[in-house]
């Protein structure tokens, strides 16, 4: 979440010591676990919130870059357009599976759905919910790798 190291091993100390000064607060409505992710995760969040954005100034920007100064991205990935494409290039890959096994795949990894409620609806054994549903996910992994190796073709 902090994406360094150093930063990250420090939130860990601090959740560590939350955790110490609040375990008296532990109603154990859920696993230990579950709670003590919450509580690491509050941590990260309130540090990045007292750590707030940097300000950059326009003109600083276009400047030559110092060894302190902002660090020109020129180019760099948009990881909100690429998870955009990759979200089209899945739906895609859904549409093109055969419509058995999409049905399953839908219910089961998208709608959350268990296999044997997936077998009541479809009238079909659990079993036959289990094999359409991995046959699905290896349908699925060639047709994203082969769109993959297309996309690598055209540039």
């Amino acid at each position: 979440m902090t994406g360094n190291t150093a930063e990250a091993e420090d939130l860990t100390q601090e959740a560590f010591l939350q955790l110490y000064r609040k375990i008296g607060t532990f109603r154990g409505e859920s696993a230990f676990s579950t709670w003590l992710h919450r509580l690491s995760v509050n941590v990260v969040l309130m540090h990045l919130r007292k750590k707030g954005l940097p300000e950059v100034s326009l003109e600083e920007t276009l400047e030559p870059q110092q060894e302190d100064g902002p660090k020109k991205d020129i180019g760099a990935r948009d990881n909100v357009l690429a998870g955009s494409i990759d979200r089209v290039n899945l739906e895609r890959a859904i549409e093109n599976l055969p419509p058995g096994y999409r049905i399953i795949f839908v219910l089961h990894d998208i709608e959350g759905y268990e296999h044997n409620e997936i077998a009541e609806m479809m009238g079909c054994s659990i079993g036959n919910s289990k094999s359409q549903l991995h046959k699905a996910r290896m349908k699925l992994r060639d047709l994203l790798k082969q769109s993959k190796a297309e996309k690598a073709v055209r540039r």
